[in-house]
Formats: structure tokens, C-alpha cells, sequence
């Protein structure tokens, strides 16, 4: 029997961490007038989440590979969504750093065990799911970031804001649970268990997973300052380009299953990072707003489905350490979600901002040659 209650089940916890980082993104500049923070001051709170995941992915695909994924998602689930309601009570800077620490902890271990029963999950339907899972993370960081829009033009404070978004969330999370695929802990007949391999086609994942994010960061950051100060647009039409980006990464995203079941996993990275290397390449050779604008939209869609085919590889690597593997693979990839827009930064200052775009698209190329690298056992039902 297909398990069409699981695939909903985690549907909505990639939903959920899109909404709550989407809320949380949009009522930073809030939190930071509150508390009167200078943009140095607020970047050290921002450290503080990357700091957790990265410090929480170490444990948690161990935690999450001991226990089975269906034990881990749902407390990860509830315990992170409701981990950011007290940074929008924070008094003072040191207890917002110590909240949004807890907060990247929570945000990993959610991260790791619902991509982990995402493959468990793909598995079952034997065929490939991953790319609408990404769609949804997608699209609850849209819907989140609306929602977060929409309390700050009521004017509602950051900490009522997360509550209101957040206590649904967690009870719908334990709701959840029923609908979840039995998972059981892994058990190993050949001697004590053995930790993933930081080594080999693990590592080169990672890297591809660096790749793929160094884009998105790049997009996110540096689309807008693109288009306003060196094609001279307008700040609003600046910001149209990287909502162009995120639509056609959030279709893509709903489309990428068909397309991997159509051509499979390497045809479809090799032209998806060939696609996304020409668009993001030509909105820069083009060097003129509109052209700029279609060609995020292009750098959007090919980005789409690289990481999400990239995740699926890493957890059906070694099906019995599905969870180490997706947690090593994406403390790579969320490496170059936050050093890709710092190094680009760095380059822009010494070549100029459109060469420093270049970076992303050499990384896409690399990806497309890549591809082979993540042909994986046929999916068995």
C-alpha cells in the first residue's frame, strides 16, 4: 500500500520549517529596532543559528539513525517551531544569541530527521519525491514570510507574531505523528556500528550540496544589490528580481519529481546546472534589467532540483545511516549557504560585483559535470 498519509505528513514538516524561518526573516529588522542593535551587533545573533545547525547536525543524523526518523521528527518539529517564540521576547543581545543558538540546534535536528524519513518515505513510493518536499520548504518560507509581513504592518510585536504562527504549527506537528511511516532504528549485523565516512562519495556530495547553496545564498543577497547599482535600477525593481528567483525556484522545486522520473537523477542535475550556469551567466553578460530578471528566473529554475536530488543520493548512500550521511551533506551545503554571499562579497570588492557572480556559475558547471556521481540503485517498492 502506497503511504500517501506519510508523504503528506512530511510534506508538512518541510512546510514547517519554511514557515517558521520565513516569519523569522521577516521580522529581523523589527527585532533589531527593538532591541537597538547595529547591523554588527544583529549579524553576531545571525551567527548564533548557523552556529547551532552546524554544531546540531553533528548529532543529530547519529540521533536520528539510533532512534528512526519518525521518533525524532515529530518532538524536532514541535520543540523547533515553538524554539522561536522566545527570541522575539528577548531583552538585550546576549539572550537573543542564546535563543537563536537553541533555535539552529532545533533547526537541525528537524532538518536532518525529516529529510531522512523523506527518503524512507520515497522508498515506499519507489519512485522520486524529494524535489515537492524542497517545494514545500519552499513554499511555507513564502507563506511564513507573508504571514510575518502582514503582523509587522499590524503592528503586533516579534514575540506575539511567533506565537500566533508557532503554536498551531506544534500542535499539527503531534498530530502528525499517525501518518508517519513506522520507522525503526537501525540495527547492524556486522559488528559495531560503524559512523559514516567523511571520506569519498559522502564528502563529494557535500561539496556538490556546497555548490548548489552558494547559488541560493548568492541569489538571496547580492540579486538586488545587483540590479540596483550596477544595472541602476530602482530599489523596488531591484527586489523584483530575486522574487523572480524564488517563484521559479519554488515551481521548479514542484516539478523536479516529473522531470527526475522522467530523465533520472543525472540527466537531470547535468542539465539543471547547465541551465542554471547560462541564466545566472547571461543576466550578467546581458547587463541590462529585463535580461537580468529572466535570467534569475532561469538561474532559479535550475538551481530547483540540484540540491534536493543531491539529498536523496546522500540518504539512499548507505540506507542504514541515512541520517549521518543527509547530516554531513548538509552541514556542507549549509557551509556554502553562509560563506557563499561573504565570499562573494569578498571578491566583489577586489573584481567588481559582476565577475564575483561568476563564482555560482562555475559552481553550477562543476555540479552539472558532477552528475554522475549520484546514479543511484534503482528505487525497489
Amino acid at each position: 500500500m502506497i503511504p500517501r498519509g506519510a508523504r503528506v505528513a512530511v510534506s508538512f514538516f518541510f512546510a514547517l520549517l519554511g514557515i517558521v524561518s520565513g516569519v523569522w526573516a521577516a521580522r529581523i529588522p523589527t527585532v533589531k529596532q527593538s532591541l537597538h542593535l547595529s547591523d554588527g551587533q544583529l549579524s553576531l545573533g545571525l551567527l548564533a543559528v548557523a552556529v547551532g545547525l552546524v554544531i546540531g547536525m553533528q548529532f543529530a543524523g547519529r540521533i536520528t539513525d539510533r532512534l528512526g526518523s519518525a521518533r525524532v521528527v515529530v518532538p524536532a518539529g514541535v520543540t523547533c517551531a515553538l524554539a522561536m517564540i522566545p527570541p522575539g521576547f528577548a531583552p538585550n543581545l546576549a539572550v537573543l544569541i542564546v535563543t537563536l543558538f537553541l533555535w539552529g540546534l532545533l533547526n537541525a535536528s528537524l532538518d536532518v530527521s525529516m529529510n531522512t524519513h523523506a527518503v524512507e518515505v520515497e522508498r515506499a513510493y519507489g519512485r522520486p519525491l524529494m524535489s515537492s518536499f524542497h517545494g514545500m520548504f519552499s513554499a511555507g518560507g513564502l507563506l511564513g514570510a507573508g504571514a510575518g509581513a502582514l503582523f509587522a504592518w499590524l503592528e503586533v510585536s516579534p514575540g506575539l507574531t511567533f506565537a500566533a504562527v508557532t503554536v498551531p504549527l506544534a500542535v499539527l506537528a503531534v498530530l502528525a505523528r499517525g501518518a508517519l511511516l513506522p520507522s525503526a532504528p537501525s540495527h547492524h549485523e556486522d559488528g559495531p556500528r560503524r559512523r559514516v565516512s567523511w571520506h569519498g562519495k559522502v564528502l563529494f556530495m557535500g561539496a556538490m550540496a556546497f555548490a548548489g547553496l552558494v547559488g541560493e545564498g548568492a541569489a538571496g543577497d547580492w540579486s538586488a544589490v545587483y540590479l540596483h547599482e550596477d544595472l541602476g535600477t530602482g530599489t523596488g525593481l531591484a527586489a523584483i528580481g530575486f522574487a523572480v528567483f524564488s517563484t521559479t525556484m519554488t515551481v521548479g522545486r514542484f516539478a523536479g519529481d516529473r522531470l527526475a522520473m522522467r530523465f533520472g537523477p543525472v540527466r537531470l542535475v547535468r542539465w539543471s546546472g547547465l541551465l542554471a550556469a547560462i541564466g545566472l551567466g547571461g543576466a550578467l553578460l546581458a547587463a541590462h534589467p529585463v535580461a537580468a530578471m529572466a535570467g534569475f528566473g532561469l538561474f532559479g529554475f535550475g538551481l530547483s532540483t540540484l540540491v534536493p536530488q543531491v539529498f536523496s543520493a546522500a540518504g539512499n548512500h548507505d540506507p542504514a545511516r541515512a541520517g549521518e550521511a543527509i547530516a554531513q551533506v548538509a552541514t556542507l551545503g549549509y557551509a556554502g549557504l553562509m560563506l557563499g554571499p561573504v565570499i562573494i562579497g569578498g571578491a566583489a570588492e577586489l573584481v567588481g560585483l559582476p565577475l564575483a557572480l561568476g563564482i555560482p556559475v562555475v559552481l553550477c558547471l562543476f555540479m552539472s559535470l558532477s552528475a554522475v556521481s549520484l546514479r543511484p540503485a534503482a528505487f525497489t517498492k
